[in-house]
């Protein structure tokens, strides 16, 4: 077996790909304070071409070179915003029409391999703060709370590891 060489990969330029359909899924990023792993979702949303990624609060903006050290450019091809607030984020999102729904452990979750995402619906996912999580505010204002199983000692996931976890699960729910 040959591993293929980066121009055979048939990637898009970062026009192209800014103009091709995206997975209609926005990352909203509530208060994430590692910039390696701010720079990793942008990466990963590149990867699964989600539509943008929302940056609240204490999220670190591009351009920073501790971003663009793991996002390795994908922050020319993925469309963002800052919000302040991450309940302005929320609201703005949900009269657009999206669904809210936060990535959290908590009461009543659905487990995400028995989610179904509605293939007619647009999604805003939020993934909290590495230490606190999801915030109590925004936690009163979602729709919907997705939980990724876990079977061992770990209470939870990196978020990075947690954001390209639910990424594909929506790609391939609602692509394949």
């Amino acid at each position: 077996m040959r591993k293929l060489k980066l121009d055979e990969l048939n990637r898009p330029d970062i026009k192209a790909f800014q103009t091709q359909e995206k997975l209609p899924v926005v990352v909203v990023l509530d208060n994430v304070r590692s910039m390696h792993n701010v720079g990793s979702i942008f990466r990963t949303a590149d990867g699964f071409a989600l539509e943008k990624v929302i940056l609240c609060g204490i999220t670190a903006q591009p351009p920073h070179r501790e971003i663009e050290k793991t996002a390795l450019g994908a922050t020319q091809s993925v469309d963002w915003i800052h919000y302040t607030d991450t309940l302005e984020a929320v609201d703005t999102l949900r009269s657009l029409g999206y669904e809210i729904v936060a990535i959290e452990q908590a009461e009543n979750s659905t487990m995400l391999n028995t989610f179904n995402p509605d293939p007619k619906k647009k999604y805003a996912l939020i993934f909290g703060n590495e230490v606190d999580g999801v915030s109590d505010e925004v936690m009163a204002k979602i729709d919907e709370c997705i939980e990724i199983p876990q079977f061992g000692t770990k209470h939870s996931f990196n978020i990075v590891i947690s954001a390209g976890i639910v990424f594909w699960d929506f790609f391939a729910k609602l692509r394949l």
